[in-house]
């Protein structure tokens, strides 16, 4: 008992941790398909509000609260030749029990060549 009473903290730190580290994972991968859908459908000449209701749409799972979308060119006119870049920002919560709870700051960006 007394082994599994000093062990027990540190099996459950680690579980936590591996389940948060799995979510972060999760949410960047997430972002990483919505920022490539959002710059795809600014470079077939949409426009900046397709492309953020394009980056939501990709990325239900998310707190839609929490997510940040800015493209550059900011107008949205995309000429051919021309790169447009969307970049999806969201700010993560995360709480491992007995270490520490609070924000991970997660980024991705999306890089497209605009059609002709």
């Amino acid at each position: 008992m007394v082994e599994f009473a000093l062990v027990l903290p540190v099996l459950v730190l680690l579980l936590f941790g591996v389940i948060e580290f799995t979510r972060a994972y999760n949410a960047k991968t997430t972002m990483t398909h919505a920022a490539r859908e959002g710059a795809r459908t600014l470079a077939l000449r949409g426009t900046v509000a397709d492309a953020q209701a394009r980056v939501r749409a990709t990325a239900p799972s998310l707190d839609q609260s929490k997510l940040t979308i800015t493209t550059t060119p900011a107008s949205g006119v995309c000429t051919p030749g021309q790169t447009v870049t969307v970049v999806v920002s969201y700010q993560m919560n995360y709480s491992i029990p007995m270490y520490r709870s609070g924000k991970w700051s997660l980024q991705e960006t999306g890089v497209m060549r605009c059609g002709g």
